[in-house]
């Protein structure tokens, strides 16, 4: 087995499926389809077509409402009940999601200078009233308005604790295995509303609260590395519960941080690769947020694809060398 190399793109067109299938990627992930298994057989299909493998579902979730504790029909859990059910029909054995209420991953800069001129995502807390709320989707990211309703870290856990004792059954029936995603930026709280997936010892609570295989972690190594988290020790630590990695690199804190291209950045990579390797985990590992190359300004910012290709091929040559 071992890792397998897998992306998102964006868009999820044949030319792109084409371009990452020549550069050895195996996995594609892409966002919730939709509620009707058709939706996401076809999703499958497409990526079948060119000899790639879904590996998992996330972003644009039905459960913005369970995060909050609002979802008092039940219809969110429903859904995603649904969709993990659906998800063992068709195969697909990750669903990666976040605990961040209110917001999903958020920038205050989309074009900050790197290497060559290269444009990455930047955020600065104290630019925080030009925030903008990326939700990626499979064709676009779109800039979200982030409401003002305040949360605290206590209820943000008993609503996710309340949502492990439903899903995590349902999941463990399906064979499909949920994997919590890091907050970004890893606030102690952003817009009043409290973070609580921004730290190791956090994540092992994590994974206390429903302990099974099948609540595990996305290990988002820009995001862990914006913690100022040591990710060796964070990979050591969290490494049996690990399982799925998004591979980038950041510099900076929580409140100032830039993206770097992976091989530009803080933290060692082939260290970090080294270490998978060491506590076993053989999952899905794909390049995250990417550097907008020349020629690529109208594209979406952190998922272009010349800045992807080169990651492919820095990725590979890490999983080759540290074999």
């Amino acid at each position: 087995m071992g890792m397998n190399l897998a992306t998102v793109l964006s868009p999820m067109s044949p030319e792109n499926l084409q371009l990452a299938a020549q550069c050895g990627v195996e996995g594609v992930v892409t966002r919730y389809p939709g509620p009707k298994l058709e939706q996401l057989l076809a999703v499958k299909e497409k990526i079948e077509l060119h000899g790639l493998k879904l590996v998992a579902i996330e972003g644009s979730l039905p459960i913005e409402r369970i995060k909050t504790g609002t979802d008092h029909e039940g219809v969110d859990l429903a859904a995603m009940k649904t969709l993990i059910g659906q998800m063992g029909e068709a195969g697909i054995p990750i669903l990666c999601y976040n605990f961040m209420a209110g917001t999903d991953w958020v920038r205050t800069q989309l074009d900050a200078p790197e290497r060559g001129g290269a444009k990455v995502t930047r955020f600065d807390l104290s630019e925080a009233e030009k925030a903008v709320s990326l939700n990626h989707s499979e064709d676009s990211i779109t800039p979200q308005a982030i409401s003002d309703e305040a949360i605290t870290a206590e209820v943000l856990w008993e609503n996710l604790e309340a949502f492990l004792k439903e899903l995590v059954p349902v999941a463990e029936r399906a064979g499909v295995t949920l994997a919590m995603h890091p907050d970004d930026p890893p606030l102690p709280e952003f817009m009043g509303k409290a973070r609580i997936m921004n730290s190791v010892e956090n994540f092992e609570r994590l994974v206390g609260l429903a302990p099974s295989p099948f609540n595990a972690i996305c290990f988002c190594q820009g995001s862990f590395a914006t913690m100022g988290a040591n990710i060796p020790d964070a990979i050591r630590r969290l490494g049996k519960h690990i399982a799925y990695v998004h591979f980038r690199d950041v510099r900076g804190t929580p409140e100032s941080f830039v993206e770097t291209f992976h091989d530009n950045g803080p933290t060692d990579m082939a260290e970090a690769i080294r270490l998978y390797r060491e506590v076993g985990f053989d999952g899905p590992i794909r390049p995250d947020h990417v550097p907008q190359l020349v020629g690529e300004d109208d594209g979406e910012p952190g998922y272009t694809i010349l800045g992807r290709l080169f990651a492919f091929g820095y990725i590979r040559g890490l999983l080759d060398g540290t074999a």
